[in-house]
């Protein structure tokens, strides 16, 4: 415990249940969590006496849990949210229809759009995001930086990620001229925001990984240099795989073999390796991914919203050794940034497809935070509340009228009652977010430039 003579920084006290999501997944009555540093400092309970702290947090009638992660997004999307267009479309319809509006995109858009999905993440228990920034369009500007600005002003904890396509419309892909880029370019901007960018750091706040969009996107050469440019780096990879059936048709054409084939050829078949959905991999398929240790980003909304209508292996992911996480995935796919409600959805999903016990509300709870932290590579650092781990928590609300009766059990009432969102939000050891509002101020503004600039990409008077 703290030195009694010392205060933390941060002590957050009165919490009905504290959720650790240590070795042994203590759950503590009465529980307290005290932060100095960014860090925990000590977790204890009714009968330990609490340290001195500099603030104080009240968790009354609150379950407190390590700050849930988001694997996988797409921030710019926001911009274009129930494109009505593109709303009932398959995904290639949907993004066919969405590659001439993303063309527009320039660093302000990207800008606002990071600050507006940040702080929506936040407002729903997120603490820790990555954002796959995938539309480069020749002099939009240094676009993966201005998302990073976004993320610093809201102080949350962010892991960009360095997207491309380099395959266009001319080449047999999807998207057109006006969004790829070479790959020789890709390659010596990942180089330059690694080098900017990424923190090694334990506590790190932000973490640059490299992703070429999906293999129906980029060319051969990119996603097997990219590989080989990750090794070198020492960063993470991501990537779409097996998203829709569509996918598999491609490969098969283009280059004679299924998509996780492909995948395994270029050189990602790696615990350096997450993947966005992946709900289409075979039983031979999800062995080997858990065998490599490729993480996995479930998108439970967006699988049913636009992702050929499939389920996502999640159980026997998780059962073959395959890191699973939580992401919300685009704006434009699902349109909206919460994770609570991405929780919700992953317990109902594997209640959907393997009965009452296929999945509970602290499976929900371990994909989202253990889960997600494996697939970004900081098990141990995030996604837990212990000792020496990073000071990332929420604290969420289960009062009123929606969680009446619900007595016995806080984590299964998380995400069976609700909705809730976070009535604090610390990321770091800080308040991001403080009695359900948003500790940074110019909302109102941000929100009036975002209009804006969605209005122009969607040619609609502002």
């Amino acid at each position: 415990m703290a030195d009694a003579a010392e205060p933390v920084d941060l002590l957050v006290l009165g919490a009905d249940l504290v959720a650790t999501l240590d070795d042994t997944r203590r759950e503590i009555a009465g529980g307290w969590v005290a932060a100095t540093g960014g860090l925990v400092q000590a977790v204890g309970g009714p009968g330990d006496p609490p340290p001195p702290a500099t603030r104080v947090l009240r968790a009354d009638r609150c379950l407190v849990t390590p700050g849930l992660i988001n694997t996988h997004h797409h921030m710019f999307q926001n911009l274009t949210r129930s494109y009505r267009p593109a709303v009932n479309g398959s995904l290639f319809t949907w993004l066919s229809t969405l590659y001439p509006l993303w063309a527009g995109l320039d660093d302000e858009a990207i800008y606002l759009s990071a600050w507006v999905g940040l702080a929506e993440l936040a407002l729903g228990g997120c603490t820790t995001s990555t954002d796959h920034l995938y539309v480069h369009p020749r002099g939009a500007g240094d676009l993966i930086s201005a998302s990073i600005g976004a993320a610093v002003e809201l102080g949350m904890r962010f892991h960009p990620t360095r997207g491309s396509m380099s395959l266009s419309q001319k080449d047999g892909g999807l998207p057109p001229d006006s969004v790829v880029q070479d790959d020789d370019e890709i390659l010596a901007d990942s180089e330059r925001l690694v080098a900017r960018w990424h923190d090694r750091s334990w506590g790190a706040m932000v973490r640059i990984a490299l992703a070429p969009c999906s293999p129906f996107s980029v060319t051969p050469r990119l996603m097997s240099a990219t590989a080989t440019l990750a090794e070198r780096l020492d960063v993470r990879l991501h990537t779409h795989l097996a998203e829709d059936p569509d996918e598999d048709r491609f490969s098969a054409q283009n280059f004679g073999i299924r998509t996780i084939e492909h995948f395994e050829n270029m050189g990602w078949m790696t615990d350096r390796s997450w993947v966005a959905h992946c709900i289409y991999p075979n039983p031979a398929e999800v062995a080997r991914l858990g065998v490599a240790g490729v993480g996995v980003a479930h998108c439970p909304s967006s699988n049913m919203l636009i992702g050929g209508g499939g389920m996502a292996p999640v159980a026997e992911l998780r059962a073959a050794g395959a890191p699973v996480g939580l992401g919300c995935d685009g704006s434009a796919s699902t349109d909206h940034a919460s994770l609570w409600l991405e929780a919700r959805g992953a317990l109902l999903l594997g209640r959907q497809r393997k009965g009452s016990t296929g999945m509970t509300g602290r499976d929900a709870l371990e994909i989202a935070t253990l889960g997600s932290a494996a697939c970004l590579g900081r098990s141990g650092e995030l996604g837990q509340l212990t000792v020496g781990a990073a000071a990332d928590l929420v604290c969420w609300p289960l009062d009123g009228i929606a969680f009446a009766g619900a007595l016995t059990d806080p984590i299964e009432a998380w995400l069976r009652c609700g909705p809730v969102a976070a009535r604090h939000t610390v990321v770091a050891g800080v308040p991001v977010v403080s009695d359900g509002r948003l500790v940074a101020s110019g909302v109102d503004d941000i929100l009036r430039r975002h209009h804006s600039v969605a209005a122009r990409l969607q040619g609609v008077a502002s």
